[in-house]
């Protein structure tokens, strides 16, 4: 398959803007995900559940398909797309869609996430198999070794939240708790942080536009919600830990 150079510049460009855009969004109002979903709102709502899998899963797919389906191009790049970024949504999709306890979500932002999930498959897929170009001692790089590092040490924070997050509540239990271990006693979205320093890292390793793109668009559209959590926590519990941060360890 050739490589779309002119799709791969504009996809890209479109995550740049579209989440600087999200963000100036995000910081007006909450998107309606979690606990600020309104469960009584008339319209269509999927179970947790389902709606992690159905919107997790082309950014799984789509690069798998790509890969099994399509002539690509020999080197790293197909090693760097399916050890970083598939290893990240078989994780999400088959792993932590099961297990979450999150609320239902309105269907037309499973629809939305589920748009955007496959544009950003088939972009960073296609860029990885069809256009990336490294030189033989990439593998040395150090690019490649830090981006790596902080690809999969975001991706062990990540998870390593999300199991705090999951046991917060007993059984029978609605009420919100104050998340306390690993990177929550630094920051509130703890989760957040670990999924942004993940595709920091990709970026880094694969030093290309499109990961950038990708990059940016998860701190705009993450960030906020790390800050959302963090100004609620300190509303309701007058005993949260002050020293805490929003998303970023010590600064903000």
């Amino acid at each position: 398959m050739l490589c779309q150079e002119n799709t791969v510049h504009y996809c890209s460009l479109t995550f740049v803007v579209g989440g600087v855009l999200y963000l100036l969004r995000q910081i007006s109002t909450h998107m309606p995900y979690g606990r600020y979903v309104d469960t009584k709102s008339p319209g269509m709502m999927v179970p947790a559940k389902a709606g992690w899998f159905i919107q997790e899963l082309p950014s799984f797919l789509v690069p798998v398909l790509l890969f099994l389906m399509t002539e690509s191009l020999p080197g790293i790049g197909r090693h760097l797309l399916l050890w970083t970024f598939g290893l990240h949504y078989f994780q999400r999709t088959f792993v932590y869609s099961p297990l979450t306890k999150g609320r239902p979500s309105p269907l037309y932002i499973v629809v939305s996430a589920v748009s955007f999930c496959s544009v950003n498959g088939f972009l960073q897929g296609h860029y990885m198999l069809h256009c990336s170009q490294y030189h033989s001692e990439w593998h040395r790089d150090t690019r490649l070794i830090t981006g790596l590092l902080m690809f999969f040490t975001g991706m062990a924070i990540n998870i390593h939240s999300d199991y705090i997050l999951r046991n917060l509540r007993k059984p029978g239990e609605v009420s919100y708790k104050i998340p306390r271990g690993g990177m929550f006693e630094l920051v509130s979205g703890a989760n957040f942080f670990g999924e942004i320093v993940e595709w920091c890292g990709y970026a880094v390793a694969s030093w290309s536009f499109p990961a950038f793109s990708f990059a940016l668009f998860t701190i705009c559209s993450i960030g906020p919600r790390a800050y959302h959590h963090h100004r609620y926590y300190l509303e309701r519990f007058k005993d949260y830990p002050k020293s805490r941060k929003a998303v970023i360890p010590f600064l903000l």
